[in-house]
């Protein structure tokens, strides 16, 4: 039961962004909408026209298109706590916090290391979900730096301009990822 629920948390993963795109805008659209009038509820209406709630429709869309890789990850750093120290710590008089706190998130801190990595990159790198779901409007107020080189050289064909942008995004998207994996690497417990 357990593995195919992993599955399933898995599967959006899986979609390709474009697609995974396509369906969101299908819900933030029509289905949003249609409850919305049905309901009398203002806020859900029009979403993707909005630059606030078009930013927070994209934020939706990776969250739940990454939760369940990140949820694979945490998995697999909770099956690596090695359970003798807990229950050494447990007869020693640790409580079920003191537990946690002391054994459990030491012991995942390379999970949260590599989840915390792989979402941060992805989110600079976010392309395809931001030209399916919205195409950088209203106003280009959701577009992204991925979506903003794309359309600098090939819709407005500056090519070097778009390249410059490339190298500069892609040296800040570096340190800023190896920030981070230095921070939180450096907490790291061995097992």
């Amino acid at each position: 039961m357990s593995n195919l629920l992993r599955t399933i948390f898995f599967m959006p993963n899986l979609i390709g962004g474009l697609i995974l795109g396509f369906i969101w805008q299908f819900i933030f659209v029509n289905v949003f909408n249609a409850v919305g009038q049905s309901l009398g509820q203002e806020w859900m209406m029009g979403w993707l026209s909005n630059s606030t709630t078009g930013f927070w429709g994209m934020v939706i869309i990776m969250a739940w298109q990454m939760a369940g890789y990140v949820m694979v990850i945490y998995i697999a750093g909770l099956q690596n706590v090695p359970p003798e120290l807990n229950e050494a710590a447990k007869i020693d008089g640790a409580n079920a916090w003191q537990r946690i706190k002391l054994i459990t998130f030491p012991m995942i801190r390379p999970s949260f290391t590599i989840s915390l990595f792989l979402t941060l990159s992805n989110s600079f790198k976010l392309f395809d979900q931001n030209l399916a779901l919205t195409n950088g409007g209203p106003g280009n107020a959701t577009q992204m730096l991925a979506l903003n080189i794309y359309q600098t050289a090939f819709s407005y064909n500056k090519m070097n301009l778009a390249q410059a942008k490339a190298v500069i995004f892609f040296v800040f998207v570096c340190i800023i990822t190896l920030v981070q994996v230095y921070m939180t690497k450096k907490d790291e417990v061995e097992a």
